[in-house]
C-alpha cells in the first residue's frame, strides 16, 4: 500500500467545503482565498484518484458518494488529530480540548445542566459547547460533525447511529388544578376520553403521544398544538385541555404561576428510552467517551 500524499491542509480545506457545500463559505471560514481552497481540493482529488465534490455553476457544491464517505472519515481523522496534539501538549495531565454535545429540546432543561456541571467538574480543561434541537436536526448534526454525541429519545434512530440507553421516561397525564381528576394520583387513559387535548407538536413526539391514546382505544380531540413544552403546561394549567408528557418537573407551577397537576397512568404504556448517541463506526474522542460514561454512571442504566 502506497503512503498517502495528501496534507492536513488539504483535508481541512475539503472538510470545510464539504460542510458548507460552498468554496466561498469555506474560504471565509478558513480566512484564505477561494482559489487556495479550490486548488487544494483539486490536488487532493488527483492524489486520491477519485472525485469528491461536484461543482455546480452558481449553485455551490454537492458531495459524490465517495465524497460523503470520505468526509465522515476526515471528520474522525481531524478530531483525533486535534486530540493527539492536545495529548502531546498535556501529556500526563488532565483531559483537554473541545467537545460539542447535542440534546433534544425537551430533554435539555431537565438533563443537560446537571450533566454539564458534573462533566465540567471532572474535566475542567474540556471546552464543552452544546447544540439543542429536535430529533431530525440532531441526527443531521451527528452526521455532519456539528456534535460528537447527543442525548435524545431512542425512537427513529437509523442503522448508522449507535446508542446507549441511559434512562427511561414514562408518559404521564397533565391536568388543571380544578379538573375532575386532579385529586387523584393515578388515572387510566380512558378517564380522559372525549376531553380536549393540548399536544406537544414536535416531530415524532406528536406521533408518539397520540399513539399512546390510540393504543388505549381513544381518538385524541386536539384543541391546541404547540412546539413549546412550557406552553403546553401553561395551557393545561388554565383549563384548555389535558396533555400527555414524558419529562416531569419537580414542581407544579408554570412560568405564569398557575399550577399543572401531573398524574401517573395506570395503563401499561411503554416508557420512552433516553439514549446517548453517536455515529456508528466513528471512534469517539476520549472527551466524548468520558461523557458517555458519565451518562451511564449517573443514570445507572448500563444496558445497550
Amino acid at each position: 500500500m502506497s503512503e498517502p500524499s495528501f496534507t492536513l491542509v488539504q483535508l481541512r480545506y475539503f472538510e470545510a467545503a464539504a460542510r458548507h457545500l460552498s468554496m466561498t463559505a469555506a474560504s471565509r471560514e478558513l480566512m484564505v482565498s477561494q482559489s487556495a481552497v479550490s486548488t487544494a481540493i483539486a490536488q487532493l482529488e488527483r492524489d486520491l484518484g477519485v472525485q469528491l465534490l461536484l461543482r455546480h455553476h452558481a449553485r455551490g457544491l454537492s458531495l459524490t458518494t465517495a465524497g460523503q464517505a470520505f468526509h465522515q472519515r476526515v471528520l474522525d481523522f481531524l478530531a483525533h488529530g486535534a486530540e493527539l496534539v492536545e495529548a502531546a501538549r498535556q501529556a500526563g495531565t488532565e483531559l483537554v480540548g473541545p467537545l460539542t454535545i447535542g440534546c433534544f429540546t425537551t430533554l435539555a432543561p431537565f438533563r443537560l445542566p446537571g450533566l454539564l456541571a458534573e462533566f465540567e467538574n471532572r474535566h475542567p480543561q474540556v471546552r464543552v459547547s452544546m447544540r439543542e434541537g429536535e430529533h431530525s436536526a440532531l441526527k443531521a448534526a451527528l452526521r455532519n460533525g456539528e456534535c460528537e454525541v447527543a442525548l435524545l429519545y431512542g425512537y427513529d434512530l437509523d442503522d448508522d447511529i449507535d446508542r446507549l440507553v441511559v434512562d427511561t421516561a414514562p408518559p404521564y397525564a397533565l391536568v388543571s388544578p380544578d379538573h375532575r381528576l386532579a385529586r387523584k394520583k393515578k388515572v387510566a387513559l380512558t378517564d380522559l376520553a372525549g376531553e380536549p387535548m393540548v399536544l406537544l407538536d414536535l416531530p415524532h413526539s406528536r406521533e408518539y403521544l397520540q399513539s399512546v391514546l390510540r393504543d388505549a382505544g381513544i381518538e385524541p380531540e386536539i384543541r391546541h398544538r404547540t412546539t413549546g413544552y412550557e406552553t403546553v403546561r401553561a395551557l393545561v394549567a388554565h383549563g384548555h385541555g389535558f396533555a400527555l408528557l414524558n419529562q416531569r418537573p419537580p414542581v407544579e407551577a408554570t412560568y405564569a404561576g398557575a399550577r399543572a397537576v401531573a398524574l401517573s397512568l395506570t395503563d401499561d404504556v411503554g416508557a420512552l428510552e433516553i439514549v446517548v448517541a453517536w455515529i456508528r463506526g466513528v471512534r469517539l474522542t476520549r472527551r466524548a467517551q468520558e461523557f458517555v460514561e458519565l451518562c451511564r454512571s449517573l443514570y445507572a442504566h448500563p444496558h445497550r
